[in-house]
């Protein structure tokens, strides 16, 4: 069934990878960033210029979609924590019945059953816990939040992003809340492979109110 997919973050690495799988598999996507179209836009995205500080352009969004999918930095949307803004996320998406799902970060996966988290692992990057710490918040606040919300979110590999694009296998594997890890102890996932489990999630629904963490 096809779908309307916005994606608040569109242009940036995770979520220009789940904007070009959505079109490949035949969904109508819209992609809303502070800047609109970026310099290669993917045929098939409807670019749109807002912001998720202003609710109208939430309200609206979430009237026009089957899934909101955010993909922004959790510490920092137009200078203020993701956090400050989910309220009206998820006001909205309840509003119109709309599926909400994050990408979020991967210092919240657990590193063994019962934790800790990689966050508070002693090797984990000062530097990072800023951004770890924020997107954490908000996947604490989407469980605690009205049982009417349908969400999801999905925690990448600890080596995901731009600086480290990975090999596209066209396979994937979930963990639950345990960071997915390979033989050697490494944790990586492409943001095409990334992008496979995502699009996945918004098609079968197999997560319903839950975080599942994904890598090769």
């Amino acid at each position: 069934m096809t779908r309307q997919i916005i994606i608040f973050g569109g242009t940036g690495y995770a979520g220009g990878h789940i904007a070009r799988e959505a079109v490949r598999r035949g969904h109508r996507v819209t992609s809303y960033s502070r800047s609109g179209a970026p310099a290669e836009p993917i045929d098939g995205v409807d670019y749109r210029t807002g912001s998720l500080t202003d609710p109208a352009v939430v309200d609206r969004a979430a009237a026009e979609a089957d899934d909101l999918v955010i993909a922004v930095h959790g510490a920092d949307v137009d200078g203020r924590p993701l956090l400050d803004v989910l309220p009206s996320l998820i006001d909205a998406s309840i509003a119109h019945g709309t599926r909400l799902s994050f990408v979020g970060g991967a210092a919240s996966s657990l590193v063994a059953e019962g934790g800790p988290r990689l966050l508070d692992t002693p090797e984990f990057n000062e530097d990072w816990k800023p951004e770890a710490t924020a997107h954490a918040a908000v996947l604490e606040a989407l469980r605690r939040a009205p049982a009417e919300l349908d969400w999801f979110y999905v925690s990448p590999a600890a080596l995901f992003g731009s600086y480290a694009a990975g090999e596209a296998t066209g396979s994937y594997r979930t963990g639950g809340d345990l960071l997915v890890t390979q033989d050697d102890g490494s944790s990586e996932i492409s943001g095409a492979d990334f992008a496979l489990a995502y699009l996945d999630e918004i098609e079968q629904g197999n997560h319903i109110r839950q975080r599942f963490t994904t890598g090769h």
